[in-house]
């Protein structure tokens, strides 16, 4: 532990501070690789998404995790569905970033490639979400009971009161990420992932790497990384022997070699078929009803919808630990993000982040009894709430979003933070009128 008191002579107490501030500073790196490396080992490749968000590796973190947990670990719902639900989720913004990422995901897990033509070639059951997908995704103060009674009383085609509580929670996580992408423009600039090498032996884990490891296997190193062995040869070996032996070396490689040609030509023969089915993934292909959009919560003259009142159903009361119930420990995780991300160091003040919350939630229609709300005016200029605005109501690949022009002396960092405040600020608000909508339907 390195101690730096006050009472130190000036210029040493200055080298304490500099070797502490390096410390964090490889800490945070160390962090943000080892983040890199586990998505690395679970999808092949680190996504922008995760790039983006590693100026705050508390948090992302807590975001890879809970991401993690809802499409790849243990669930009611079957891993092709997971990602299809996802599909659908972003086609809703038309977020080609994320269709592309999980019609990928989707085909790796056993997907059927035929349910990428279109929302109407999927199953049943999965078209049965496509309206409250809709409702959540543009006016989320729509959600109803009976929303989640027609979809619990389908006949064959009814869902579980698990299974939709998983899907809810898919549905809210990647439109939240929209918001996200759209905010950081990363949509506009995307190009298909880097896959992981060909021919990587099954067997070979970077963390090996990581750890020290340097047992590489030997088709992943070069030919100066092989050391030569040597050999003793017995005195009464003749020539004859010594040619045989390096033949049968010969023919032995050149068979390696060729097996591990076959290998690679099929699976780019493999990953060629799947780029050309995922291409086909156009956005639109998996929505209905294309001109239903965000409208203004309330206007003065057609006041139609009651404002939810979190003093009425809040998160810490009653979302958290009804999801928990339904859809084990991932309460835990969710309420992981919305705390990680209120509570990264950052420029931004604590009653400005606040602000910034609670502005997200008015606009979706969900207020703060005991928040003056005169603060959002104080705190967040005109350009910041038209921003904040587009990212969290409207986020659209079609759109370009203006970024305030008090956004120009700020950092990368401080630009991506809030970005994420508005993601997460979203998806509280969207988890919180689905499942009021549950518990409704629950205690009717």
């Amino acid at each position: 532990m390195i101690i730096c008191t006050n009472k130190m002579e000036y210029p040493l107490r200055t080298q304490c501070q500099r070797v502490q501030k390096q410390v964090m500073v490889n800490g945070e790196k160390e962090r943000v690789s080892l983040l890199f490396m586990k998505a690395l080992v679970s999808t092949g490749s680190v996504d922008a998404v995760s790039q983006q968000m590693a100026s705050h590796p508390q948090y992302l973190e807590s975001f890879l995790r809970t991401q993690h947990y809802i499409l790849h670990m243990d669930g009611p719902l079957p891993l092709p569905y997971r990602h299809y639900i996802a599909i659908m989720a972003a086609a809703r913004h038309h977020c080609n970033y994320l269709v592309y990422l999980h019609s990928a995901q989707f085909l790796r897990v056993g997907g059927d490639p035929l349910w990428l033509q279109g929302l109407e070639a999927a199953p049943p059951r999965l078209r049965l979400l496509d309206h409250i997908n809709k409702v959540l995704a543009h006016q989320p103060w729509l959600t109803a009971c009976s929303h989640i009674q027609t979809l619990l009383k389908s006949g064959e085609q009814c869902w579980s009161l698990a299974e939709l509580v998983q899907a809810v929670v898919i549905l809210a996580h990647c439109h939240s990420l929209c918001s996200f992408v759209f905010g950081c423009d990363t949509d506009s600039d995307f190009v298909p992932l880097s896959k992981s090498p060909n021919g990587t032996p099954p067997t070979f884990c970077p963390f090996d790497a990581a750890n020290g490891n340097t047992n590489v296997p030997q088709s992943l190193a070069t030919p100066s990384e092989h050391k030569t062995r040597r050999r003793s040869l017995d005195s009464s070996c003749d020539i004859v022997c010594l040619k045989e032996r390096i033949q049968k070396s010969q023919e032995e490689r050149e068979k390696r070699e060729e097996r591990l040609l076959q290998t690679q030509t099929l699976q780019q023969t493999d990953m060629e078929e799947e780029e050309e089915m995922i291409c086909f993934a156009d956005p639109t292909r998996f929505i209905t009803d294309p001109d239903f959009c965000y409208q203004e919560f309330a206007r003065r003259e057609e006041d139609h919808f009651q404002v939810f009142r979190v003093q009425d159903y809040s998160w810490e009361d009653h979302g958290f630990s009804l999801v928990n119930r339904l859809y084990s420990d991932i309460g835990h995780l969710l309420d992981d993000r919305f705390r990680s991300v209120t509570t990264l160091p950052s420029l931004h003040s604590p009653d400005l982040k606040r602000a910034i919350w609670n502005y997200i939630h008015c606009v979706l229609g969900i207020r703060y009894d005991d928040y003056d709300y005169g603060e959002v005016n104080q705190l967040l200029e005109r350009d910041l709430k038209l921003y904040i605005k587009a990212v969290a109501c409207f986020p659209d690949a079609t759109k370009t979003p203006v970024c305030p022009l008090s956004w120009a002396p700020l950092k990368t960092s401080e630009r991506i933070h809030v970005n994420l405040l508005i993601m997460e600020a979203r998806l509280q608000a969207e988890l919180l009128y689905a499942l009021r909508a549950i518990t409704q339907y629950m205690i009717a």
